[in-house]
């Protein structure tokens, strides 16, 4: 299948086509990115040269983009909307990995993201691309809305557990920190490495705009708190819960290995899971604790939060639509040390 992707040249998608170069059906045809256009891949990134000798960099465009099978788009949350909405329904498959399609009430837009939604229509079309959670309903899908990152370490540690009535869907605190790549290519100064080298320091406190989202898929009230950890890659979300039936971290282990017994991508540990543990692969890390002496239930899980937590999902909710092997393409294995 021929797929293309529009923000070809900013992290997510340049992690997109390292992911595709050793996709055994999804064959990347097309990259567009206006800041970068007509410059050949291997020039933008050395790293992919070998792979895309010969793949120009072209301008955001609908037109070649519709000829193909598949369409990954990696741009800003709120500028995909317009090129999503061109495509639905020309090409098999449309992949946004923004978060113009995440959220399923329009008016939750303009409080989180600041801007008014301009296809409101196609928020019922979207199916949440996290596959572990709405993998039946991936199947056959023609638009996907890819999760956030952080949301997607706190869903996989936390949905089982409120699903199963473990723990009360109220009060919930989920403390993230994420490497300076989940800003983006182009970030805000604070990203820049002498600022963010040797600092720890929290950010978006009360109103980050992945709290609704992540709401949303976990199915209860949320307190969010990210963090910028002064490391490239990686997310390590703890969560913290309150108990809603006699709970042991057994108990808590047990749910979550049974919720994701037949999931390549989980890995349920007894041990304590780190950023490092997910580097460069596809995997979440997630373990729980259960304490007496507090009666808080602790849930913990690790990512990369560009394989995982950006375009190594997509790629795999994308497999699930197409009816291609789930595992096509993606690392199960991290990079060590």
């Amino acid at each position: 299948m021929k797929c293309g992707v529009a923000g070809a040249t900013g992290y997510l998608g340049a992690e997109l086509l390292r992911l595709l170069a050793d996709h055994p059906t999804l064959d990347v045809a097309v990259a567009q990115a206006d800041t970068t256009a007509g410059a050949k891949i291997g020039d933008v990134y050395p790293a992919l040269g070998r792979a895309y000798r010969d793949l120009l960099v072209e301008s955001l465009d609908t037109g070649p983009l519709e000829q193909l099978d598949v369409v990954f788009v990696a741009l800003p949350s709120g500028t995909s909307q317009e090129l999503v909405a061109a495509l639905a329904g020309r090409v098999r498959l449309v992949v946004d990995l923004g978060a113009d399609f995440r959220l399923q009430d329009a008016s939750a837009y303009p409080r989180w993201y600041g801007w008014e939604h301009s296809v409101p229509e196609l928020l019922s079309r979207a199916v949440y691309g996290l596959p572990e959670l709405y993998r039946r309903q991936l199947v056959g899908a023609e638009l996907i809305a890819a999760p956030g990152c952080y949301v997607t370490a706190a869903a996989i540690a936390l949905q089982p557990l409120v699903a199963g009535g473990l723990v009360q869907p109220s009060g919930i605190i989920v403390d993230g920190a994420s490497g300076t790549s989940g800003g983006g290519k182009s970030p805000a100064a604070n990203f820049h490495h002498p600022l963010a080298n040797e600092r720890f320091v929290p950010y978006g406190v009360l109103d980050h705009r992945h709290t609704p989202e992540m709401e949303q898929v976990i199915g209860a009230e949320v307190l969010f708190t990210p963090h910028l950890a002064p490391m490239t890659r990686g997310i390590l979300t703890t969560c913290y819960a309150r108990p809603a039936a006699a709970v042991t971290t057994e108990s808590l282990l047990q749910s979550l290995a049974e919720t994701y017994a037949g999931d390549q991508f989980v890995n349920v540990t007894a041990a304590l899971p780190s950023t490092a543990d997910a580097y460069g692969s596809n995997v979440v890390h997630v373990t729980a604790r259960a304490d007496d002496r507090t009666g808080w239930v602790v849930a913990i899980s690790a990512i990369d939060n560009l394989v995982k937590g950006g375009s190594g999902q997509a790629i795999q909710a994308a497999n699930v639509a197409l009816g291609l092997p789930e595992t096509a393409g993606l690392p199960l294995v991290g990079l060590s040390p």
